[in-house]
């Protein structure tokens, strides 16, 4: 099953109590896939994941499957450090009916790259869903190297990657070294281009939460050849990504969404929202689009 060029890690929209909001939940499934979004990745970090209890992500995951309708493919991050507990989630996503399953390297246990093969190899062979692995040392302090990417991918329903290094060297590696079947994902709004000219798929972002046509329009661009246009489309992008992580993801998108008239709410802690510095950047970048 293939996922699309672009994917939104979207947001969980949260009410005044801080509870999700499901109302604007499909508010925003819509505006996305009218704007460039090919594939939803829900309950990963921009979603929250850290905050939302277990109970939350299933009844959360289970609405959007059903919002969505099959119109494009839904991701569940069932990602942990706890890989019984990644287990039992993955399954239940599962039989929410997600079309495939994130998973993050797990974080503060700091495994060896062995530990994490084997982490993630039980949790692949407890669904039968497609598996897409994400590699981001900048949170989870650990990294997927090329040798454990490549056995990793022998297993049959580990099909991708989102590749949030920032390592060009090590992702043109990854997508010289694997089948043509194996997806390769920008984690990094910013590299999109790069990863693009490099051989990726495309992206799992949270930019195109704002700007999902650009990037749509970007990898189209590349894609026919016309690689001046897609320069042009990334260049006009960069400032707004800057912005929207100007502080902790999800705080700077949410509030460019509900700036543009999607009311998503706060973060929950212990992230806090954008303070009055910080909507001055978002503001003036979004002004200049």
């Amino acid at each position: 099953m293939k996922f699309g060029k672009v994917l939104t890690a979207m947001v969980t929209p949260f009410d005044q109590s801080n509870q999700i909001d499901y109302q604007v939940t499909t508010d925003l499934i819509e505006y996305l896939l009218a704007n460039g979004t090919e594939g939803i990745v829900a309950v990963g970090t921009t979603g929250e994941s850290p905050t939302l209890t277990h109970e939350e992500k299933i009844d959360f995951l289970k609405f959007v499957v059903t919002v969505v309708n099959g119109r494009v493919p839904v991701i569940a991050g069932t990602g942990s450090n706890n890989t019984a507990q990644s287990v039992e989630l993955t399954k239940e996503a599962e039989h929410a009916g997600v079309d495939a399953i994130m998973l993050v390297t797990p974080y503060y246990n700091k495994p060896s790259q062995e530990g994490m093969y084997q982490h993630f190899k039980t949790i692949a062979a407890a669904t039968t869903k497609p598996v897409i692995l994400y590699n981001i040392p900048g949170r989870t302090i650990v990294r997927l190297e090329l040798e454990t990417i490549l056995r990793l991918q022998e297993i049959d329903n580990i099909v991708a990657i989102k590749e949030a290094t920032g390592d060009l060297d090590l992702i043109s590696q990854i997508i010289k070294e694997t089948p043509a079947d194996f997806d390769v994902y920008s984690g990094d709004d910013n590299l999109l281009l790069p990863i693009i000219a490099l051989g990726g798929t495309g992206i799992i972002s949270v930019a195109s939460h704002i700007v999902g046509n650009e990037m749509r329009a970007l990898i189209d661009h590349y894609q026919r050849g016309e690689v001046q246009e897609a320069t042009e489309i990334q260049q006009a992008i960069a400032p707004i990504i800057k912005a929207l992580f100007i502080a902790p993801n999800p705080t700077g998108v949410k509030y460019a969404l509900t700036r543009n008239g999607w009311p998503v709410g706060n973060v929950r802690l212990p992230l806090i929202p954008v303070n009055p510095a910080e909507i001055e950047i978002i503001d003036l970048a979004l002004s200049k689009s």
